[in-house]
């Protein structure tokens, strides 16, 4: 499957001096993705992240990190894959979600990283 377009899944709603890492990793993830020629586009509704500040991914939506309004930007955006692992436990559960609803296989996105039963397992 070729690539073009890829969904980050943010760490969502935290409090200051908590989970800092995941703000940190997703933006690398993000800046990856992009040198790869790649359009990004980042779901993260805690706009005390530096995530969110629309320099790092082409678009944001600060939505909550839901299924059903993880679908709504997927249906919107058509990603052709998802990035997991730069969002903490938040992101990682609403990505089981998405692949246990169906959502994942219904618009053929393709996880990166770590697969859903790796994540599960772990």
């Amino acid at each position: 499957m070729d690539v073009r377009k890829v969904l980050v899944i943010g760490s969502g709603p935290i409090k200051i001096a908590e989970a800092a890492e995941f703000d940190y990793s997703g933006i690398q993830a993000l800046k990856a993705y992009k040198e790869e020629g790649l359009t990004t586009v980042l779901v993260n509704p805690n706009v005390a992240t530096v995530q969110t500040t629309r320099v790092f991914a082409d678009r944001v939506y600060l939505v909550p990190i839901k299924p059903e309004f993880l679908e709504m930007v997927i249906e919107k955006e058509r990603p052709d894959a998802i990035a997991c692992g730069f969002g903490g436990q938040t992101a990682l559960s609403a990505c089981i979600s998405l692949n246990d609803l169906g959502i994942l296989r219904k618009y053929g996105i393709k996880v990166l990283g770590t697969p859903i039963d790796g994540v599960r397992s772990a």
